[in-house]
């Protein structure tokens, strides 16, 4: 969760608080009006809280959805690279080892003849 929304939910959390407090301070109806009026306010602050948690929740796993598939992305390409250069080196090798063959066949060839 980033800092500005951590302090717009510290701000909402401590407005529902005071509120309930001056509500209660200044409540010219009945204990039992009042006490409805702040279950009300609860809820509300409630419902707005888990609307903003969903929220949060849903840009966090979309954020993560799109790092998920840059990094495949990602690694299918290293792979495709690292194939592309792993046939490159074969192909290196083999020729290394045809010219070794070639030089091997020419030692044998000067070994095999007298002195």
């Amino acid at each position: 969760m980033s800092n500005n929304t951590g302090n717009t939910l510290l701000a909402l959390l401590t407005g529902v608080a005071i509120g309930a407090g001056v509500g209660i301070l200044f409540a010219p109806d009945k204990g039992s009006k009042t006490r409805e009026k702040l279950q009300d306010g609860f809820d509300d602050a409630k419902s707005e809280l888990k609307n903003r948690f969903d929220s949060a929740s849903l840009e966090l796993k979309d954020k993560f959805s799109v790092a998920k598939y840059d990094l495949e992305g990602t690694y299918e390409e290293l792979v495709a690279n690292m194939s592309h250069k792993t046939d490159d080196v074969i192909s290196f090798l083999e020729e290394k080892l045809v010219e070794l063959k070639k030089q091997n066949a020419k030692l044998q060839k000067n070994s095999d003849t007298p002195v």
